[in-house]
């Protein structure tokens, strides 16, 4: 019989998917480009996750961040 905590871990990956659903319309709408797969700058993979959390990234975190000093 499920308990309170599985019932908690399912509700929050149902929001979780919802709020990723929702970012991925918005981004559709606004013309926000797709997220690249691989860093433009470095040619790294960009991990699922960043790619979902940061809509329309073109780079890997390290690249990104030495794009946002211009050192790139």
């Amino acid at each position: 019989m499920p308990d309170f905590i599985d019932h908690a871990s399912s509700n929050e990956a149902k929001f979780t998917e919802m709020a990723i659903a929702s970012q991925r319309k918005r981004s559709v709408q606004t013309g926000q480009k797709e997220s690249a797969k691989e860093c433009h700058e470095c040619g790294d993979e960009i991990p699922e996750l960043r790619r979902i959390k940061v809509a329309g990234c073109q780079y890997c975190v390290s690249c990104q961040q030495l794009a946002e000093k211009g050192l790139i």
